[in-house]
């Protein structure tokens, strides 16, 4: 059952937050700009009105997954954190004396509340109606790339991330004592999972025995770390892959496993659209997507600025439907390309090569015919046909016995004059100088707020993630744009 929506109860204390909390702590300027109400509508269907027992506030709850974003620590240590912060409590709406919640009802929280909400589009459309509201947003320009999130079971396997975790945890120890190097419990030297697990718990019960080094901070914050990785290890290992993650490229030597967030921006650098796909997915295809989103959002749009991977001749075709300029190299095999499966062969711009449908990157290309001789050239592009045998995407895709696997884009000679003509103009050169803003954004998102790497399995908890990292990233921006 859920409670009416209320502020801080009264207190003879909550005075201390007016002495304690500086008028400019971050967590106090996000409390002053947005309503979180909007939350509040968001879930209430989630709940039973009228029956079972009062649960937490969605509000406060949201809250906690906000901090634990903003401050990158796990559900027991933000949850600890507000325990004793003030800076924490009034930013929850609590009374100083009022007690926290168990973490684990974050966990439920994510999984039965926020299961089947949209929170990528409704928090960016709330931060983009903020900042129009407060005319920061002046430009008519979005600036559009995809940032890659490494999947949780990589490049490590599920051992080797719980190996890693244990040896932070022992390093913690022995920094403050390095006489119990001899006391630790025996390490697993196996390659068994089953036993590696059996270590960690070994580990945490013999630290936790010790309750005056358990309670140091930094032994607290990697013994709680360890925790929630093997709970979550416990209940996904079965999964030998993040069943959602793909492979990706970087560049022609270098790929991830993970997913691909493709971001649309202003140049006053507020995140106006976002969509998350598996890694192996082009940048190109998801122009339309992230274009219809920002509208949809209140942003009007003149510009796109890209890179090459956005000059395709649908996203030209579309955007010069709508009068928008597109600040993007040519690229011929994705400008006058013609080609068949283009749903499903997509072009890599760092690589200059394709991807198939499994997320295998071409190995090579060669170029047949002549140029401005009568007849269009072609780009044929070769795949590893020793992946192709075993891959099982390939029924209908590799014929059985094939010595070679290719794939080929025929390239019309005629290039679209028009935006070449554009290219050489003083206005798009201009344009082309604000596109290494969403290069930092991406690192902010990476770096500060732990986006490179998924934090749980499945495209919905990336997507989850995506959300309250953007939503960080645009309230910080307007917070720093209004001072």
């Amino acid at each position: 059952m859920l409670a009416q929506e209320h502020q801080i109860q009264f207190s003879a204390f909550s005075g201390l937050y007016d002495l304690i909390v500086p008028k400019d702590n971050l967590l106090r300027k996000i409390k002053e700009l947005i309503d979180f109400t909007f939350i509040y509508a968001e879930l209430v269907c989630k709940y039973c009105p009228n029956n079972g027992r009062t649960a937490e506030s969605p509000v406060r709850m949201f809250k906690y997954l906000l901090l634990k974003t903003i401050y990158a620590v796990s559900d027991v240590d933000i949850v600890e954190r507000s325990r004793y912060d003030m800076s924490f409590k009034y930013f929850l709406e609590m009374s100083p004396e009022q007690e926290v919640i168990d973490p684990g009802s974050l966990t439920k929280f994510r999984k039965l509340r926020l299961k089947d909400t949209d929170l990528l589009n409704l928090l960016i459309g709330k931060t983009v109606s903020i900042a129009i509201e407060k005319g920061i947003i002046r430009s008519r320009s979005i600036i559009v790339d995809a940032t890659h999130s490494f999947s949780r079971s990589n490049p490590y396997s599920a051992l080797e991330v719980l190996r890693e975790r244990s040896k932070l945890l022992r390093k913690a120890v022995y920094a403050i004592d390095e006489g119990m190097k001899d006391q630790m419990p025996k390490k697993n030297d196996s390659d068994d999972l089953e036993k590696e697990l059996a270590y960690c718990k070994e580990l945490e019960k013999y630290i936790e025995s010790d309750q005056t080094l358990s309670l140091i901070p930094a032994v607290k914050e990697k013994l709680n770390l360890l925790k929630e990785t093997v709970e979550d290890t416990q209940e996904n290992y079965p999964l030998s892959k993040d069943k959602d993650a793909k492979t990706g490229h970087k560049s022609a030597d270098s790929s991830f496993f993970g997913y691909k967030t493709h971001l649309a921006m202003t140049e006053e650098r507020i995140i106006t659209a976002a969509v998350v796909t598996s890694g192996e997915k082009g940048d190109g295809p998801e122009l339309p997507k992230l274009l219809e989103i920002s509208q949809n959002n209140g942003i009007e749009v003149d510009t796109i600025i890209g890179d090459s991977a956005y000059s395709g001749k649908e996203n030209l075709e579309l955007t010069g439907e709508q009068d928008i300029k597109v600040v993007a190299k040519l690229n011929p095999s994705l400008t006058q390309g013609f080609r068949k499966d283009e749903d499903r062969f997509f072009y890599n711009k760092d690589a200059d090569m394709f991807v198939c449908p499994a997320g295998h990157l071409a190995i090579r290309k060669s170029r047949q015919g002549k140029k401005n001789v009568g007849t269009n050239q072609t780009d044929t592009y070769y795949f590893d046909v020793e992946k192709c045998k075993i891959c099982p995407l390939k029924e209908n895709c590799y014929k059985p016995g094939a010595k070679t696997k290719t794939y080929s884009v025929s390239i019309k000679s005629d290039m679209p004059r028009q935006q070449m003509e554009f290219q050489e103009t003083d206005h798009y050169k201009d344009k082309a100088k604000h596109r290494y803003k969403i290069e930092a954004k991406n690192s902010e998102l990476k770096n500060v707020h732990g986006y490179d790497r998924a934090i749980s399995y499945g495209i919905e908890n990336m997507q989850m993630q995506g959300a309250l990292a953007i939503f960080t990233v645009n309230l910080k921006r307007i917070i720093k744009l209004i001072a």
